[in-house]
């Protein structure tokens, strides 16, 4: 039979004390003379008792529960912070909520809900600029935008990747193969990481003396539709690009999807690269060049920021860039 846990009344009773001196000696209490405290701390190791962290935060008048709020749960990119953020809290004695929010009014009321009835004592908001719900923040607890840089007016601490930095590398990649009609798909530019992505994409044109064609940019919308379609469009035009940065990976796809369609080789006619990394694209049809990020790594980061902030070790916001690498694989070549 499995082993029953041990309680602070089995201490209690091993230490022959009651099993409020017990609390005491847990929580850390002046209250407590040396030799019994003594006695409690050798109880607690020889039965190997692990105080329960819910009921320690709850005497201290703290419930140690972390709220993350996404505007979805299944994009791989989220749902990837959101698991390296939650392995980061439970080292911690933390224990994180995440729920998702498609619009603004549901980011509200679960914002209520959240720091109300279950008593939240810090908040990750990923993608904060999807909408107004930067807006929306409750007035006190702690928060950390994932994902996006903040902006002026937004006193909050901040982890996210270097969107200009990844861009411009990646267009530099793509100059250095001797491509000068470099286009770009872009995700919705309401977002702060597709504005960063263009800003970095036309630097790196002006730094090789290469105009910026308006015609060569076309909006999309993270999806993999949206990089089909502007393949399409692309090709329409007098003179097609010889190169594509797509501003993640499933957009890239779509685009491999349209060239096989219309009969262009990638990479020998077209070459085509990404963001992300995610775990398939090394198997697309060719493998898809990309810039890798590490969403575990921004969802970790944020989370240590966020419980440095609860604890007050940091007093001010903090705002962390990471960087993305280059992964070369065939679906990139010289023009």
């Amino acid at each position: 039979m499995p082993r029953s846990r041990v309680t602070i009344r089995d201490v209690a009773k091993h230490a022959g004390v009651s099993h409020q001196t017990v609390s005491r000696v847990i929580n850390k209490s002046e209250r407590v003379k040396p030799e019994t405290r003594a006695l409690v701390e050798a109880a607690i190791e020889e039965l190997g008792y692990r105080p329960n962290a819910i009921a320690r935060s709850m005497a201290r008048g703290r419930t140690c529960t972390l709220a993350c709020i996404s505007p979805n749960l299944t994009d791989y990119t989220f749902a990837s912070i959101i698991e390296g953020a939650e392995a980061e809290v439970r080292k911690h004695g933390y224990y994180l909520v995440s729920s998702s929010a498609p619009t603004e009014e549901e980011f509200s009321r679960l914002v209520e809900e959240l720091f109300t009835s279950r008593r939240a004592e810090g908040l990750f908001v990923i993608n904060p600029y999807a909408d107004n719900r930067h807006n929306l923040l409750p007035p006190v607890a702690p928060t950390v935008f994932v994902g996006a840089r903040p902006r002026q007016r937004d006193r909050v601490s901040s982890v996210a990747l270097d969107d200009v930095g990844v861009a411009h590398q990646a267009t530099q990649y793509l100059i250095e193969l001797g491509h000068r009609r470099v286009a770009m798909i872009t995700g919705p530019m309401v977002e702060d990481c597709s504005q960063d992505r263009c800003a970095g994409y036309e630097a790196a044109l002006e730094d090789n003396s290469i105009t910026p064609d308006p015609s060569l940019i076309i909006t999309g919308d993270w999806a993999a539709t949206s990089g089909y379609l502007a393949l399409q469009q692309l090709l329409d035009l007098p003179t097609p690009p010889t190169a594509i940065f797509a501003q993640n990976d499933r957009m890239a796809i779509g685009v491999l999807r349209a060239a096989r369609e219309r009969g262009i080789a990638v990479p020998d006619e077209l070459s085509v690269m990404g963001v992300d990394d995610m775990p398939l694209s090394s198997y697309f049809d060719p493998p898809l060049t990309t810039m890798r990020q590490n969403p575990l790594s921004i969802g970790r980061d944020a989370a240590q920021l966020l419980i440095d902030t609860l604890e007050e070790r940091v007093t001010s916001p903090k705002h962390l860039l990471l960087q993305a690498q280059l992964i070369q694989r065939q679906s990139t070549g010289p023009i």
